[in-house]
């Protein structure tokens, strides 16, 4: 090939400290030099909310003197606001060197630098875990596991009831393995948004319609069985006959005895995003908090810390642009440190994208897949279509991998 003058210039991704190393191993960096390189080649910027003005000033002063950045409130110069929010902007380097200046600084400063180094490994984690289901187990982190659908229900908004008798549910449970499917879903109460203002379904109905199906997959299939609920009633029962994991679409937050169930038969948690309505001041911020809380609520009741798994609630208590900013904003969610489940198969913002009924979304289902995977923030996907929705899945885990 001819020379070609100039030198061939492009921005490098780096999305973590083993991007960086790599690229500097590349140019011929040693092995000590790449370590000691690598934090000050990767840039985060994070959100602190409601900090005190005073601890502010001295925030913004130090990460300026490492050559980071702070933004806070405009009233913070004049001491018109008690309180602020902050954006702190640098490379892992400066908030390694900052943290240590701020463990000797008051106004709750050597609190926030523990917050920020567990928020910065929390986003960075990748690690292999073993979710224990029971007598079966689960393997997160080497690939994305797929979960399939089971509404037993006469009102899904999917497949319109498709399931509900008990002999076609399982047979399609059976299908939903051969096809590829990690996890069985199964749900016995339709959560679609019109039911929302009707009078809930009761605990004695949803385990009537749930239990016979769960009976039989306990003894049929190898793959671990989820009971979609927010009922500690519903839960302890299905746990009693055999189920493997609890999937709370309130994050236990609805029932205040569900996650003491869940504690007690030692299974995996799944709490999801949701609220009454769509009106937020911050929506990813909201949405953290409130998972947060989720976490702390299972804790507490003895759920253990490596036995839940987070759902942004796509579909709940948003709207279709709210919907589609989370969708955008996923990787914020490994602020958390924890698994993640992602379930938009089919979903109303799909549809109102697409302007496509229910049964026509599989194009639109596959390419939110697609999307959180690569963002690094699906470690579960949730979905109706198993057998194309794992074949997607495989391809996208290959290219995520090769990076």
């Amino acid at each position: 090939m001819e020379k070609q003058d100039g030198h061939n210039l492009r921005v490098v991704l780096i999305k973590d400290q083993e991007d960086a190393k790599k690229a500097l191993v590349e140019v011929g960096t040693d092995q000590p030099g790449s370590r000691w390189m690598a934090p000050k080649a990767v840039h985060r910027v994070i959100r602190i909310k409601n900090l005190n003005s005073k601890a502010a000033v001295i925030l913004k002063q130090e990460m300026l003197s490492r050559g980071g950045e702070a933004a806070l409130s405009r009233g913070v110069g004049n001491f018109s606001v008690e309180e602020t929010d902050c954006l702190l902007m640098g490379t892992l380097r400066q908030y390694d060197e900052l943290r240590k200046k701020l463990k000797m600084q008051p106004f709750g400063l050597r609190r926030l630098a523990d917050e920020i180094k567990e928020v910065l490994d929390n986003y960075d984690k990748q690690e292999i875990r073993t979710l224990r289901c029971r007598d079966l187990s689960l393997t997160l982190g080497e690939r994305t596991l797929v979960m399939g659908i089971l509404n037993v229900t006469p009102d899904s908004f999917s497949d319109g009831g498709k399931f509900y008798d008990p002999e076609i549910a399982v047979e399609h449970a059976h299908e939903m393995v051969e096809e590829g499917a990690d996890i069985i879903d199964l749900g016995g109460e339709s959560t679609r948004p019109i039911t929302w203002n009707e009078e809930p379904l009761s605990a004695a109905e949803e385990i009537r319609r749930i239990i016979p199906v769960l009976e039989r997959l306990v003894r049929e299939i190898k793959v671990p069985i989820s009971i979609d609920t927010y009922k500690a009633e519903t839960a302890r029962a299905a746990l009693e006959a055999g189920a493997h994991i609890i999937n709370d679409i309130w994050g236990f937050q609805r029932d205040p005895k569900i996650a003491s169930v869940a504690a007690e038969y030692d299974v995996p948690v799944i709490l999801m995003h949701n609220k009454d309505g769509t009106e937020y001041q911050d929506l990813m911020g909201e949405l953290l908090a409130f998972l947060r809380r989720s976490v702390e609520i299972a804790l507490e009741a003895g759920v253990k810390p490596d036995q839940v798994i987070l759902d942004p609630g796509i579909g709940f208590g948003k709207d279709v642009n709210q919907n589609r900013i989370v969708m955008r904003c996923l990787r914020e969610l490994r602020s958390l440190g924890k698994p993640v489940l992602l379930g938009t198969s089919r979903k109303s913002m799909i549809g109102k994208t697409l302007d496509l009924p229910a049964d026509q979304r599989l194009e639109g289902s596959l390419a939110t897949v697609v999307w959180g995977i690569a963002q690094g923030a699906a470690d579960i996907v949730r979905v109706h279509d198993v057998k194309e929705t794992v074949r997607a899945v495989r391809m996208t885990d290959a290219i995520v991998c090769s990076l």
